[in-house]
């Protein structure tokens, strides 16, 4: 019987959240950890090994590897890569030098990843959390020849969590009763489906009327709070990496299940709204067996299209800063 096998590639903040939720979740009879550093990952796979002697750890085998530990993976989730940033608010400076930098930097970590994986396997499913995560995955999808689907981004999956937290709370009700999610880029230009959140079947015009919230329910300025949150956890401790792990595990999960779940995940558009093959965002789509199965096209307002236009925009001038082989960037 074949096992189960995760592959982590980086194990820093991000990569040993990863291996820390997987290891709980016990759906993998193997993780094999690789990182530029051989400490580091020699460090967290011991580490996790003498974890398993505990009662309610699963005994999963975890060990350091190199990319040939890809071989014969189910999933491959990579967390390489600095994701340092700006840490505040692009209103709030005239410019962002770290992000163009942090761009070029990661599509050369991405490049290097790329090319030791697929010297051993294009069967893997292969999820991206390396930022900037939109571009990346567009790297990691189109210059290598893997099979369509089986390369994705976590996208706006935390930038969904985190609106559905922030709605809850203004409602003060619990954030799993709240269906709703984001589009377009995971960061600046994110933006929420409005047209399309609901509370328990009340939609956005009944939600300020049914539940009397701390604040009305304004697009824009919630819109606001979504991205700021980010920065509230990465000004405070310095990254964020609790709830972007757990989205990863969460896709790893629904792959291995061959669940068929819907999350709004970042792939190249092939015809989605206008756009083929020309830019990576994030979507719902639904996730199996075979990575991304379908990408659902869901009929948005005249504002979140124009937001989706803006989200695609940026996206595609960070895409042009790191030659993916074409100019995208549009009039």
């Amino acid at each position: 019987m074949k096992k189960t096998k995760l592959v982590v590639a980086g194990v820093g903040h991000v990569g040993s959240y990863v291996l820390a939720n997987a290891m709980k979740l016990g759906l993998f009879s193997e993780i094999a950890v690789l990182d530029n550093k051989e400490g580091v990952a020699f460090g967290e796979a011991l580490d996790w090994r003498h974890a398993t002697a505990l009662t309610y750890m699963p005994n999963t085998s975890v060990k350091a590897g190199d990319y040939s530990e890809c071989a014969d993976a189910d999933v491959i989730i990579c967390a390489a890569g600095p994701r340092a940033g700006p840490s505040v608010l692009p209103s709030e400076k005239d410019e962002m030098p770290d992000r163009a930098g942090l761009a070029r930097t990661n599509a050369a970590v991405v490049r290097e990843v790329m090319t030791g994986i697929t010297r051993y396997t294009k069967e893997a499913v292969i999820i991206f959390i390396t930022n900037p995560l939109d571009t990346i995955v567009y790297i990691a999808e189109n210059e290598f020849g893997y099979p369509k689907g089986r390369i994705f981004g976590t996208g706006t999956m935390l930038d969904s969590a985190r609106l559905r937290q922030i709605v809850a709370e203004n409602y003060s009700i619990d954030p799993k009763s709240v269906t709703g999610y984001m589009m377009g880029e995971h960061g600046f230009t994110s933006f929420p489906v409005f047209s399309r959140l609901n509370v328990q079947g009340f939609r956005e015009k009944e939600l300020d009327s049914v539940f009397k919230g701390k604040e009305p329910l304004d697009r824009e300025a919630f819109r606001q709070k979504v991205v700021k949150t980010a920065f509230d956890v990465l000004n405070g401790k310095g990254w964020t990496n609790a709830g972007v792990a757990e989205a990863a595990v969460t896709l790893a999960k629904a792959v291995m299940l061959d669940e068929k779940s819907i999350y709004p995940v970042s792939a190249t558009l092939h015809g989605q709204y206008g756009y083929n093959g020309d830019v990576a965002l994030s979507i719902p789509s639904v996730i199996g067996r075979n990575g991304i199965e379908q990408q659902l096209e869901i009929e948005l307002d005249e504002q979140e299209t124009s937001w989706l236009h803006e989200s695609a925009k940026s996206i595609q001038n960070t895409m042009a800063s790191v030659k993916t082989g074409k100019s995208y960037i549009q009039a």
